[in-house]
């Protein structure tokens, strides 16, 4: 593999803003900036908790709204087309008004999603609700956060980015299991309105928190369709769709499954809470393990422990057993997650990060309508759910296979340095 002329390891070229000699260099690595990276840790756990422990009101709102699974599976999928088909905007957005009106804004939509849709009777009225307040909310809160925190630091920049990404795997761990407990004694109705009110006071909290970066990327002018085009990108994109639909059919569909098959509502629920704890070391142990084996060795790896896990998950219905698919799930979730920035880095550079990680990740918006939608059509059509199983093995490992072409190419660089 030719050897890339960037590495993840190296810091992207700065210019000050006009705040003053030296005013940008005395907040890297400060206090204000950690305190950035904080609020984009509470943004993450707000965001990815709610919109991902969704597999828990599938019951209740399935039964209450009388709809099949098909058209609740789509209510995810309006949440996910929200979230990310719309991150290109919303991260050009930020980039204009900064991060802090970006999060108000994204605070006002969910609470509002979740406070309106508590009060529908009517799933088609549920897809503008939850699927545009809460979806579209949760892009204008998140990734304008995201993309401010790596100009905070310099240093620590891989460090404080981690710690950022940390905030969406405990959102996982805490959200589902919280919220299953509080429809056992609320309904799905009441811990909508709490979630809404919740969700709007933790958010504008960190609204006020947040700040624009003190510097700013030097400007890179390449066209950014050159690399949307490469084949590099193509395969990390549609690995990312295809093993992502077989982990949005988890997210969805195993707390459901694991209650029908004698778990109790909240231990089902708790095997969503364990994803999510599982994605936490998997964030925090890359820089070791990458170091060691390689950015992108690792991400293929991550990949295929992701698909074998849904082996286990098809072969059996024991708890137990599926506490061991959803840890495996969890930790090649985490990792992977974590991985894909340095994983564009070591394949495209610096200079357009933000701008590839917002086309990119419209790649898990595509997944979110496959994933649930696709699943929901299998449940339906065969009354059980092994061949919906099925489907998620298939797709996790032809998104194993794609990862074959995902290869740093000196050429690039050399084409567009």
């Amino acid at each position: 593999m030719s050897a890339p002329l960037h590495s993840a390891s190296s810091e992207a070229p700065v210019s000050r803003n006009d705040q003053g000699p030296g005013a940008a260099a005395a907040t890297l690595d400060s206090p204000a900036a950690w305190r950035v990276a904080g609020a984009t840790f509470v943004v993450g756990f707000v965001v990815f908790g709610s919109v991902y422990s969704f597999g828990t009101f599938f019951q209740p709102l399935s039964a209450d709204l009388n709809a099949s699974h098909a058209a609740i599976s789509a209510l995810f999928a309006a949440a996910g087309l929200g979230f990310y088909l719309f991150g290109p905007i919303t991260g050009h957005l930020g980039d204009r008004f900064g991060p802090r009106v970006m999060t108000a804004v994204g605070a006002l939509m969910i609470g509002t999603g979740f406070l309106v849709t508590a009060s529908v009777h009517s799933v088609w009225l549920a897809y503008f609700t939850y699927g545009i307040g809460v979806g579209l909310g949760a892009a204008f809160a998140y990734l304008p956060c995201l993309a401010a925190v790596g100009g905070w630091f310099e240093r620590l920049r891989t460090t404080a980015l981690g710690f950022a990404a940390v905030g969406t795997g405990c959102g996982l761990l805490v959200m589902p299991t919280a919220c299953a407990a509080l429809i056992d004694r609320l309904g799905w109705r009441s811990t909508y309105v709490l979630m809404g009110i919740l969700s709007a006071m933790l958010l504008g909290v960190s609204a006020l928190t947040v700040r624009r970066s003190p510097v700013k990327a030097a400007r890179d002018h390449r066209p950014i369709s050159r690399v949307l085009c490469s084949v590099p990108f193509v395969a990390l994109y549609v690995s990312w769709v295809l093993a992502t639909t077989g982990l949005f059919v988890a997210f969805v569909y195993l707390p459901t499954f694991a209650h029908e098959h004698g778990a109790s509502e909240t231990a089902a629920s708790a095997l969503l809470s364990l994803i999510g704890a599982m994605s936490v070391p998997g964030r925090l142990c890359i820089g070791v393990l990458s170091r060691r084996i390689g950015v992108i060795a690792m991400f293929r790896m991550s990949v295929v422990l992701m698909a074998s896990s849904c082996i286990i998950w098809l072969v059996t219905s024991a708890y137990g057993w599926l506490v061991v698919f959803a840890a495996l799930l969890g930790l090649g979730y985490g990792i992977r997650i974590a991985l894909v920035p340095a994983v564009l880095i070591e394949l495209f550079g610096l200079g357009r990060l933000g701008s590839i990680l917002g086309f990119f990740f419209t790649a898990t918006g595509v997944a979110s309508v496959l994933g649930p939608t696709l699943a929901g059509m299998i449940v339906d059509r065969t009354a059980g759910y092994t061949w919906a199983i099925i489907f998620a093995l298939a797709v996790s490992v032809l998104g194993s296979l794609a990862t074959v072409l995902i290869r740093a190419d000196e050429r690039y660089h050399q084409e567009t340095a």
